[in-house]
């Protein structure tokens, strides 16, 4: 992986500030922490209680997996180079990292629309669930989203492999990412720059499409219902999802469909480290606080560790 006179990049961060950075290392030492634990101790509930082996739990965990490396494909070199000052990251590096965020964050948007069609086939064809959703199509449904979000990524980062670097190896970012990078390309971008507007639109298609087909026949299928306590138990179990639906939707449309904030480069920084810093910390308590069965599995676990030292 060469690049003519450009070996290195210089990553400027947020702020020169030393107290700001100070403030921006033990928020993002929490975050992480947090979200490595939050995920973590869902991925483990789901392996060790047997309540939990149900289709709905088996994408959280996968949902789970995916925000813990989305989460630290970025923020522990942004934190090393808070802590050491050292700004540099090689080519090799750089590009491995806009990999694997991407990859992460596409194949999130696939597996929130495959979630939707699971509570869609609980909700709306309950006598066929178990049949429907199988353990070999659960298997068949995470694997089409991680190759999903392969091919989306595939073309523009095939294209932005062959990008030159001829002026500037300052990226005026936190982490490595498509779009400061093109600006300090050399080459002519039109081409990855359609081709990502291309990929990115069709993945916020498909899948919204998939998710408000899907909460369209859900909710339809509730007001249905003649007991009122059927409803909320039925809006309920949907509800998690649907509000990390509207956080990571909503944050995606706001970077790449609003053209001010895509003009302003701190915003854009600001609202990037959020997603990859505040999201995976909220989803697992977003999750686990408006869930019972979740709650009571973290109670069992505990009890059963206090049992075990004891």
């Amino acid at each position: 992986m060469r690049n003519g006179t450009v070996t290195t990049f210089i990553l400027l961060g947020l702020t020169e500030d030393p107290q700001l950075k100070v403030l921006i290392f033990i928020f993002l030492f929490l975050t992480y922490t947090l979200s490595v634990t939050g995920n973590l101790t869902i991925i483990t509930l789901t392996f060790v209680d047997s309540h939990l082996k149900t289709p709905m739990y088996f994408f959280l965990k996968n949902f789970s997996f995916l925000e813990i490396s989305f989460t630290s494909a970025c923020i522990p070199r942004f934190m090393y180079s808070i802590a050491s000052g050292d700004k540099v990251i090689t080519y090799n590096d750089c590009f491995i990292q806009v990999f694997f965020t991407d990859l992460c964050g596409v194949t999130e948007f696939f597996l929130l629309a495959t979630m939707s069609y699971d509570r869609y086939v609980a909700i709306c064809k309950p006598l066929h669930y178990t049949t429907i959703m199988s353990s070999k199509v659960c298997q068949t449904l995470i694997l089409g989203c991680w190759v999903s979000g392969f091919c989306v990524i595939m073309p523009p980062f095939s294209l932005a492999l062959t990008l030159k670097f001829c002026d500037s190896n300052i990226i005026d970012h936190f982490t490595c990412d498509g779009v400061p990078l093109m600006k300090i390309s050399c080459s002519d971008t039109w081409l990855i720059e359609q081709t990502v507007i291309i990929c990115a639109v069709l993945t916020l298609n498909m899948t919204l499409t998939c998710v408000v087909l899907s909460y369209a026949s859900i909710i339809k299928t509730i007001l249905r219902f003649p007991s009122a306590q059927q409803r909320k138990k039925a809006f309920s179990t949907c509800s998690s999802h649907m509000i990390v639906v509207s956080i990571t939707y909503g944050t995606c449309i706001f970077i790449y469909m609003n053209p001010a904030a895509k003009e302003q480069v701190t915003i854009n920084k600001v609202v990037s480290l959020l997603i990859s810093s505040i999201s995976p910390v909220l989803n697992p308590f977003i999750y686990t606080l408006r869930n019972n069965q979740v709650k009571k599995a973290f109670k069992d676990s505990i009890k059963r560790i206090v049992l075990l030292t004891s």
